[in-house]
This record gives structure tokens, C-alpha cells and sequence, in this order.
């Protein structure tokens, strides 16, 4: 097999998925390895180019077939200096110098971004994005991520926490606290743990008969996906509950698009497998809250990728590294 390969790594907090893809954005290995936080995150970079090298001999190649390496990390990232100012979720310690640790121990230039920032990029790049240069991604996973790309270029902020939409605040008082320290974010209501919290909070009030409230009681917990199964089943309550949560999240996607007007604004992550059944509401309230003009131009999309779209996009930044 002729041409050159990049590793794309997307770095979470329980697995890092790797994958050697190649410059045409075609994966052709891909697997993934446990995220080892203890003793403050320090052996998650050697267990990364200790499994890069594991597969290229396994696969009867060298590290001359490697271009570079490129990675998504979970937090705020400075390109420039290749640090993360602070992950969370990992245990590192803060302003980690990602880029020079990761270089040393594989022997190949490494670039760097945030894990939103990557999934946006390759939906561009491969994805619902579809080539268009102006987009914005909006991840509804565990939290809301997001990313910003102006004319094919990732919107980074001067601390490299631009396209933090999750933490836009869109309940200015009485709102849930969010893991950002604030309370009312937008992450605390259309995440899928938002849904969950927004569900519960509005089956103890109701006093109807709901198929929804009925599996909360049997099983004594639910998911998000309980809501979007039980309101495309006819249930009113659910339907009321997914209402609310769109609005909220019609509201910020429109603010986005008064903003920057990109071409598309791609959903992703878990809750985006709803597909329709949360497109259709989102897009009414789009279209209400938008200006005339935003709401004729720019497209709701949802992703195409899934878990992929993280090393896509982080093998985009080690193939057009500036």
C-alpha cells in the first residue's frame, strides 16, 4: 500500500481511540485502549506511542510511513504552546505539556486540539460538514461540546476556549449547577444527563399518565433516549419535556447563527441519534429565533461520523498543520 499515513488520536476519559489514516481522510486501522488517569494521568501519553508502535509492527510497518500525529484532549489547548491549560477528567496536572511529552515518546511532530474543536473539523472534513468552510459543531454527549470554524480554520480565543457553547448560560437564575462551576448553562439542559435531570425534575410534579413516568417508576432511573423512545411513542409528557429542552437549544443555535451565519450548523454526540425527532422541534425554534436572513441561509445538520469524527478531525490538523 503506497502513500503516507497520520495517526489520529481523540483522547476521552475513559478510552483513547487511535486510528492510521490516510491523507484523502480514509481510515484503515482503528482500535481503541483504556484512558489510565491514575497517578495524575501520568501514563496516558507512553500507553499512546507505546500502542502506536505495538500496531505498526503488528501490521509489518515503520515510522517512516508516519507523518505526524495529531490528537484531540478534553480542555482547553494552546496550539502555540502545545500545553492543555487543565483536564479535568484526566488528573493531569495543569498547563500539561502535551505536545513536547508526546514527541519525545513517539518520535513524530505531534499537533493538538480541543476534542470538540476536532469533531468539528472532521465533519467538515468527511462529514455533514460536506467541505463547507463555515461551520458549527455542536456535540450533545455526555456534556455539550462545540466548535467554531470560520473559513476552514478552527476560532480558537485567546486561551483557546472559544466555541464553549455548552457554558453559554441560558437559565440566568435558579438554573442547575454545571460542572464548569456555574449554574444554568445550556450543558445542564440538553446534555444527555440535562435530559435525564430535566425528565425527573418534571415527572415528580406531574400527576397525568405517562409511559415515561411509568418506566422512571418500574425501573427507577432513565435515559435520554427513554424520552425521545417514549415521545415517538405518542407520550405528551415526553413530547413536553423534549419541547422545553429544544427551545432552549433553538434559542443558543439561532444566537450562533445572528452571530457568525455559518453555512451549517452540524449536531453531534449521543443525543444527536434521535435525528428527527429532536431536528424537527430544534429547527421551529430556530427559525423563530433566528434574523430572516440566518434562518434562510444556514442549515441544521446532523452528524454524520460519530465516534469517528475525533480522529478525523485530529488527523486533519497533523495533514494541514500550519
Amino acid at each position: 500500500m503506497e502513500g503516507k499515513w497520520i495517526v489520529g488520536v481523540d483522547l476521552g476519559g475513559t478510552s483513547v481511540k487511535l486510528a492510521f489514516i490516510q491523507e484523502d481522510g480514509e481510515i484503515l486501522h482503528k482500535w481503541e485502549i483504556p484512558t489510565d488517569k491514575s497517578e495524575q494521568g501520568k501514563n496516558i501519553l507512553p500507553d499512546i506511542a507505546d500502542s502506536i508502535q505495538r500496531k505498526m509492527v503488528e501490521l509489518g510497518e515503520t515510522k517512516e510511513r508516519l507523518i505526524g500525529i495529531g490528537m484531540g484532549a478534553p480542555g482547553a489547548v494552546d496550539k502555540e504552546k502545545g500545553i492543555i491549560y487543565e483536564a479535568v477528567n484526566l488528573g493531569w496536572p495543569k498547563n500539561y505539556p502535551i505536545v513536547k511529552l508526546l514527541s519525545d515518546l513517539s518520535g513524530l511532530p505531534v499537533e493538538i486540539d480541543n476534542d470538540a474543536n476536532c469533531a468539528a473539523l472532521g465533519e467538515m472534513w468527511k462529514g455533514a460538514g460536506n467541505g463547507a468552510k463555515n461551520i458549527a459543531c455542536v456535540t450533545l454527549g455526555t456534556g455539550v461540546g462545540g466548535g467554531i470554524i470560520v473559513n476552514g480554520d478552527i476560532v480558537q480565543g485567546v486561551k483557546g476556549a472559544a466555541g464553549e457553547i455548552g457554558h453559554i448560560t441560558i437559565i440566568p437564575e435558579g438554573g442547575a449547577p454545571c460542572n464548569c462551576g456555574k449554574t444554568g448553562c445550556l450543558e445542564t439542559v440538553a446534555s444527555a444527563t440535562g435530559i435525564v435531570r430535566v425528565a425527573k425534575d418534571t415527572i415528580i410534579q406531574y400527576e397525568g399518565e405517562s409511559s415515561l413516568k411509568d418506566l422512571y417508576i418500574s425501573k427507577g432511573s432513565i435515559e435520554a433516549k427513554d424520552v425521545f423512545d417514549c415521545m415517538n411513542q405518542g407520550d405528551t409528557l415526553s413530547a413536553s419535556i423534549i419541547e422545553q429542552i429544544m427551545l432552549h437549544l433553538g434559542l443558543v443555535l439561532a444566537n450562533i447563527g445572528n452571530v457568525l451565519n455559518p453555512e451549517k450548523i452540524v449536531i453531534g454526540g449521543g443525543v444527536s441519534k434521535a435525528g428527527d425527532l429532536l431536528l424537527n422541534p430544534l429547527q421551529k425554534y430556530f427559525n423563530q429565533f433566528a434574523y430572516s436572513a440566518v434562518s434562510a441561509s444556514t442549515e441544521l445538520a446532523i452528524a454524520t461520523l460519530g465516534n469517528d469524527a475525533g480522529i478525523l478531525g485530529a488527523a486533519w490538523l497533523a495533514k494541514n498543520k500550519h
